[in-house]
């Protein structure tokens, strides 16, 4: 019988399978990482200084003393005077930010260069944010009252006669002065800001090719520009839609400028109904977040990328 020779039968090499990436890197791959952190501090602040007063207002307004769960709301929108806040607040918060908006375009597309004074000039144009609210009503009162600068230089050149002053404050339009004075200038830094993110190349381009500066303007840095110009629509809406020292002191919290924060403060703290200023509250908030849900949905239709110049 031969020797069968019985040699070891190599083994089958397997090559190993892709090994899975850790949890971190996976999670570091989504931006998810220790960087996220960073925003701890501004999650806090916000869950303490907002989400919970809004939570516990909320529940408060669903406690009535009468009139069931939505008794509060009822009550509000049954009261014509009351009801008649929203477009009040509307009727000063929609101008003023238009306006507001509106001027700041023109003032920040004359400054995006550099010229002498630039600096004291920008200066200047952001002093009443130091003013504070209280101390710039104070100074149209001094302003524009019957016996201020405005009446007697009025008066001076015949336009109006002594006994019969205009009529600017504690009045619709004395608000109207204080929050385009406060807003003016949220609203300039803000387009100045977007505008100095827009190429100068870009229109220059446009130059090359015979357009002029309304052109240049109108095809390619206000299209650019628009996306901003809500975002900051939407911002000086809320200081506006927010309005309260003014409407008390330069207005008619009484009537004309009875805007419905008063409407809440009143009922919060004048009638200590507070179920019923809770409830105000709530529909002051859900205005101000439909307005603004409404601005970023047409914000979202315009182009939203990269405004800076590259090589083509």
């Amino acid at each position: 019988m031969s020797a069968i020779s019985l040699s070891p039968k190599p083994e089958s090499a397997t090559a190993p399978g892709p090994t899975k990436p850790a949890l971190r890197h996976r999670l570091a791959e989504r931006g998810v990482d220790r960087t996220l952190l960073l925003i701890l501090p501004g999650v806090i602040a916000m869950a303490a200084l907002f989400c919970y007063p809004f939570i516990y207002g909320l529940g408060v307004s669903l406690q009535p003393a009468k009139g069931g769960v939505l008794g509060a709301y009822k009550s509000f929108f049954t009261d014509s005077f009351s009801e008649g806040t929203i477009w009040k607040t509307f009727s000063l918060a929609i101008p003023s930010s238009i306006i507001n908006v509106g001027l700041s375009v023109p003032i920040s597309y004359r400054m995006r260069g550099e010229f002498r004074g630039k600096r004291l000039l920008l200066t200047l144009l952001v002093v009443p944010i130091t003013l504070g609210t209280v101390l710039t009503a104070e100074g149209i009162l001094e302003y524009f009252g019957p016996v201020g600068w405005f009446n007697l230089t009025l008066q001076k050149l015949g336009l109006v006669s002594a006994g019969h002053p205009l009529t600017l404050i504690n009045d619709y339009w004395g608000v109207l002065f204080s929050l385009i004075i406060s807003g003016f200038p949220f609203a300039f830094l803000l387009t100045h800001s977007y505008l100095s993110g827009i190429h100068p190349a870009l229109e220059k381009a446009a130059a090359t090719l015979g357009a002029g500066w309304w052109q240049r303007f109108r095809f390619v840095t206000f299209p650019l520009l628009l996306p901003g110009l809500l975002t900051t629509f939407s911002l000086t809406f809320v200081l506006g839609f927010s309005v309260f020292p003014s409407a008390m002191m330069v207005g008619d919290p009484d009537g004309k400028t009875h805007v419905i924060s008063i409407e809440t403060y009143e009922q919060a703290l004048q009638n200590f109904n507070y179920p019923q200023g809770c409830a105000d509250a709530m529909i002051m908030t859900a205005m101000m977040l439909a307005v603004i849900g409404l601005v970023m949905g047409v914000r979202s239709l315009f182009y939203a990328g990269s405004a800076g110049g590259g090589k083509g």
